[in-house]
Order: structure tokens, then C-alpha cells, then sequence
């Protein structure tokens, strides 16, 4: 969210200029946050590949799977009682040192700057300002968008819109303003916000429809070729029958091919659409929020 958005309402902008105090950042300059962003990000990143997460995984499967392998060598069974001890403390160990790891990295998440920005971005949205999107990693969720997170936007009871300014009764007399006083007097032109294209409306309708042709194309054409091997090999004449699904396979095939160039047509048209809301959010306009077929769009194509 742009600083341009968060000054446009002055209960925001000041919200968010009492959270920068106390966090030492100023949420309303767009470098700032693009930097405290991309810094606490690496940091999350190099927090989830710490030696102690991958060496913990490694234990508790060493733990968890010794157990099984006790009965491919019947010579420790002697040793029965000491193996499955050694197993429950790998285990112990290996929980150990991935909740450690676990903590480190909800605590970087959830501490703060990232805290603050996540307190101004709760506030924007109960002053009516929609969040046109959120990364998922700013709120600890999946790649793929899913789950709460474990630091979600706080949520705020909505606030009512500012009441205008009553107009005077008697205004007093002004002299003609002139022509350049005029322009440079005049409120700022509302930016505003691109139409959503037909084609990018379709690609959120079929986002996540298709992807089945290439496998039925493939096993139509394993049970065409089963069928004719059966067939020359045994003498049966019948399984040549199975050249018929050879045609269907290729249609399929050929229609699959045809559907995955209009997606990624679509999914150009979406790509230019989002930047456009992108481009409009920084100059000052409220977008909407976009969908979830947008949003994982652009959560991939970063």
C-alpha cells in the first residue's frame, strides 16, 4: 500500500505516523517500506533455511523410521530395548531443535517493524481503504496463499467515514482569483482505477480449470499401444481394436495444447491488469482487492 493511499485519510496517516514513532519507521514513505520490506523478507527466508531446521527434520526422521528398520535385521533384537530408546530420543531431539527453529523464525515474523506495518494495514482497512493484496509471507502463510498464518492483519472494529466540513453561511467576499491562481488552487484530480478487461475477468473463471488433457492424451494412447502389442504378441486380432483410441488421444492432446495458449494469453492479459492496479495504488487510488486466482498469479510471477 502506497504512502499517497494512507495520507488520503487524515485518521490514517496519523495512525500510521504514531506507529512509525514508537517502531522508528515511517510507514508513509513508499522507499522506507519497500526496504524494510525486502530486508525483512530475506530475513524470514534465511530463518527457514537455518542448519539447526534442516538438521532437526533430519533427526526426527532418523527417529521416526528406526523403529521400521529393526525388522529388516533380525540380529538386533538383542539390542531391542537400547534401539527403541535411541529412536525416542532422536525423536525428542529432532522436535526439539524444529520448534527451536520454529520460534526463531515467528518471532522475527511477528517482531518488529513487520508488526507495526501489519498494525497500519489493519487500520487502512477498518477506514474503509480495501487491501488490494497481501503477500503471503507477510502474514506467515503458505506459498500458495493458504491458512490463517501465523501472523495475520489485525482486525479492527470498522470506522465510520469523516464527516465533512460544514459549508459557511455567509462566505465573506474574495477578489477574481486569476486563471493560474485558479489551477494551481484546485483540488488533485482522483486518480483513477483501471476496468477490469473481460479476458482477465475469464482468466479468474478458469484459472484453475483444465490441466487433464496431457494425461488422458498419454493413457489413451498406453491402452492403443497396449492393446496392438497384445494383440502381436498373443495373435488376438481384437486387441488391434485398440487403434481406435489413438484418434481420441489426439484430440485431446490437441485440445489441451489450445486451452494452455489461451491461458497463458489470459494470463499475460491478468499480468498487465494487476500492474496497472499496482501502478494506480501508488499514484494515490484506492483499487480493489484482487481475487484469489489474481493473487496467486502474482504471489508466482514475484
Amino acid at each position: 500500500m502506497s504512502g499517497t493511499v494512507l495520507r488520503s485519510d487524515t485518521r490514517v496517516r496519523d495512525a500510521a505516523r504514531d506507529i512509525g514513532i514508537r517502531y522508528g519507521v515511517d510507514y508513509t514513505d513508499d522507499a522506507a517500506v519497500t526496504a524494510l520490506l525486502s530486508e525483512r523478507r530475506k530475513t524470514l527466508e534465511a530463518e527457514q533455511r537455518r542448519p539447526a531446521a534442516w538438521l532437526g527434520l533430519l533427526v526426527l526422521m532418523a527417529g521416526l523410521f528406526l523403529p521400521f528398520g529393526l525388522s529388516l535385521s533380525p540380529a538386533l533384537d538383542a539390542h531391542l530395548f537400547a534401539l527403541l530408546g535411541a529412536a525416542a530420543g532422536l525423536t525428542v531431539v529432532g522436535a526439539a531443535l524444529l520448534v527451536h527453529a520454529r520460534t526463531r523464525w515467528k518471532r522475527a515474523l511477528r517482531g518488529g517493524p513487520l508488526a507495526g506495518y501489519r498494525e497500519v494495514l489493519g487500520i487502512a482497512r477498518a477506514h474503509g481503504i480495501p487491501l488490494a493484496h497481501i503477500p503471503p509471507w507477510l502474514e506467515g502463510r503458505t506459498t500458495s496463499g493458504g491458512g490463517k498464518g501465523a501472523a495475520p492483519i489485525p482486525t479492527y472494529p470498522p470506522v465510520e467515514p469523516a464527516p465533512e466540513a460544514p459549508a459557511e453561511t455567509t462566505p465573506a467576499p474574495a477578489p477574481s482569483p486569476s486563471p493560474s491562481t485558479t489551477a494551481t488552487s484546485s483540488e488533485p484530480v482522483p486518480v483513477p482505477v483501471p476496468p477490469k478487461p473481460w479476458a482477465v475477468s475469464y482468466y479468474e473463471q478458469t484459472a484453475d480449470a483444465g490441466g487433464w488433457h496431457d494425461e488422458t492424451g498419454c493413457l489413451l494412447l498406453l491402452a492403443g499401444a497396449g492393446g496392438v502389442t497384445w494383440a502381436a504378441t498373443v495373435g488376438t486380432g481384437v486387441g488391434y481394436a485398440a487403434l481406435l483410441l489413438v484418434p481420441p488421444a489426439v484430440w485431446v492432446w490437441l485440445a489441451g495444447r489450445r486451452q494452455g495458449r489461451e491461458k497463458e494469453e489470459l494470463r499475460e492479459e491478468a499480468l498487465k491488469y494487476v500492474k496497472e492496479l499496482e501502478a494506480a495504488q501508488a499514484a494515490g487510488a484506492r483499487v480493489p482487492e484482487l481475487s484469489p486466482q489474481l493473487r496467486a498469479l502474482l504471489d508466482g510471477h514475484r
